[in-house]
């Protein structure tokens, strides 16, 4: 279905209104004058700043909620059966999902850019949004984290950028209507929805078609699987990797250094995160910048004022001696250039505690998993698999994926795993929570304590 935003609807009503991207949303509608209304199963503090700012919201997803409202958005997590929905189909009220409702909200802005990957897209997201407001453009920015630099998810600029991590689940980026478009990775994920990668692979070109003739993709060239989507597209294209970026160096602690070259010029780049993988996420924030004409001298000196996204190896603190790191890895490639970026710092043992993310990703992607757990200077603990959205149906387990893992070790519960970190926890270690579960209560547990 197809809704003009710019129609006015008086009162506007988003089920799942807590969410990352929903509250975002909320909030953007509020600003352009709309009334808004809005209910989760409970309280946040995501729902309580948008009470604070004058939604009305309600706690619990009930009939009652819908009444007089001229458009009802929901998210992917809400099914048709829902109270709310089946309330406003009675009623004859529309009804959209969150991705068409975002994309409607882009159609107001002039320069829409689009961050899209299997990942590293928060993080390059946030580049981007650096970037624009060191150099003075006044971006509006939503992301699927929370970033220091804006103060949360959702920054609200001006009208003519528009900054958005563009998710390729569900197929949900086919909704915006980007005028810059990124990718910076495609690999097999979300296989409870996709039928297997070359459908992903189509799904990350119709997102090319979607950039008009005034605008431009920028796409990693040194990724086969990004090359292929690329394939056909007759728009104009900009390729980044090792063909714009050399010299690379590190500092001997956890941040990188390298040289950005576009034609005959070169430019001195300094990040402020650590990970040699950022390396290239930001030579494609820096691509973005010089297609629209910022100074790239401004530019790159922006990247080293980027701190980082929480839970994109964020430091919570110290226990004994010992840094305690979170991390939001939970696809194997991200894993393994968080891993290898632990590596290379300066420990002298890296305890690891993963928490798989729902039971299809772990079953479909197990043996890549086994692989990049594999590491001899890591000491692994796994948690129980995060079901998010989905049903244990016996599978696949930790434990089994534990003990395909050599030196692993499985710990069924949160006190559990505690408890071990407690007698290991030392100075010269490094322990990390990881996944996009919550697994980071670990780590908040242990320095509580």
């Amino acid at each position: 279905m197809s809704v003009n935003i710019a129609n006015k609807q008086t009162k506007i009503h988003l089920i799942g209104v807590g969410g990352v991207s929903m509250s975002g949303i909320a909030e953007l509608l509020m600003r352009d004058g709309y009334t808004v209304s809005g209910s989760d199963r409970q309280a946040s503090a995501l729902t309580e700043h948008l009470a604070e700012l004058g939604a009305e919201i309600h706690i619990g997803h009930n009939a009652e909620n819908i009444t007089d409202q001229s458009l009802v958005v929901y998210s992917a997590a809400i099914h048709e059966d829902n109270p709310e929905r089946v309330r406003a189909r009675e009623l004859g009220i529309p009804q959209i999902e969150r991705a068409e409702m975002l994309g409607q909200i882009m159609k107001d802005y002039e320069d829409p850019i689009c961050i899209s990957g299997t990942h590293g897209k928060t993080t390059t997201t946030g580049m981007i949004a650096q970037i624009l407001m060191d150099c003075g453009c006044d971006p509006t920015v939503t992301v699927g984290g929370s970033l220091d630099s804006i103060g949360g998810n959702l920054r609200i600029g001006g009208k003519k950028y528009f900054v958005a991590e563009a998710c390729e689940y569900h197929s949900s980026f086919l909704s915006f209507f980007p005028k810059y478009t990124v990718i910076l990775n495609v690999e097999a994920d979300h296989l409870d929805y996709f039928r297997d990668l070359d459908h992903i692979i189509e799904t990350f070109h119709s997102l090319t078609e979607l950039t008009p003739e005034d605008g431009a993709v920028v796409y990693n060239a040194d990724e086969p699987n990004v090359v292929k989507a690329m394939e056909g597209y007759k728009g104009k294209s900009v390729p980044f990797g090792r063909g714009s970026v050399k010299d690379i160096s590190h500092d001997g602690k956890d941040l990188y250094s390298y040289t950005f070259t576009l034609g005959d010029k070169e430019t001195n780049v300094k990040l402020g995160v650590p990970g040699k993988y950022n390396v290239y996420n930001s030579a494609a924030a820096l691509e973005v910048a010089c297609l629209i004409g910022l100074d790239i001298e401004k530019a790159a000196e922006a990247l080293s004022h980027y701190t980082g996204t929480h839970r994109r190896f964020e430091k919570k603190g110290e226990l004994n001696g010992a840094d305690i790191v979170d991390d939001y890895a939970h696809h194997p490639t991200e894993i393994n250039a968080t891993l290898t970026a632990a590596s290379e710092m300066d420990y002298d043992k890296v305890y690891l505690v993963f928490q798989p993310h729902t039971y299809s990703r772990t079953k479909s992607l197990y043996e890549d998993f086994v692989k990049v757990l594999s590491r001899k200077n890591i000491q692994v603990v796994l948690a129980d698999i995060y079901a998010a959205r989905e049903v244990d149906t016996g599978l696949v387990s930790s434990k089994e994926l534990a003990g395909d893992i050599d030196g692993a070790i499985y710990l069924p519960s949160f006190a559990e795993i505690e408890e071990y970190l407690r007698t290991v926890a030392a100075p010269g270690t490094l322990i990390i929570t990881m996944g996009a579960g919550d697994v980071y209560k670990i780590g908040e547990n242990l320095l509580k304590k």
